[in-house]
């Protein structure tokens, strides 16, 4: 069983930056990949980011890349994204999500999910 906390969500102006974190319970963190996914109101939730459990193998989303950088601590039991350049169509809830073996942009193949933190970026 694994849980998941979001934080660091909130306003940013565009052009922005903000670093999301989720702590993660359980003492094999290092054995589940990790994934940040958003939902946008109106829109269905999509992958954004996702990293291996070593930490070695990324996977971004295209209107993300170079702009966003997922990183994990696994002394510390937490992943990381970081977000710059933020823009308006970035404002979604961010999402949290692990699952068993290797990293994967179909959130139907995550089995724990945090609670979600908002992200809201102003023109």
């Amino acid at each position: 069983q694994v849980q998941l906390v979001e934080s660091g969500g909130g306003l940013v102006q565009a052009g922005g930056s903000l670093r999301l974190s989720c702590a993660a319970s359980g003492r094999t963190f290092i054995s589940v990949a990790m994934g940040w996914f958003r939902q946008a109101p109106g829109k269905e939730r999509e992958f954004v980011a996702a990293i291996s459990g070593s930490g070695g193998s990324t996977k971004y989303a295209d209107s993300v890349k170079g702009r966003f950088t997922i990183s994990r601590d696994n002394a510390k039991n937490t992943v990381s994204l970081q977000m710059n350049g933020l823009k308006p169509g970035d404002t979604a809830v961010y999402y949290c999500a692990a699952r068993r073996g290797l990293p994967r942009e179909d959130e139907a193949e995550y089995e724990y999910w945090g609670q979600g933190t908002q992200v809201t970026v102003s023109s």
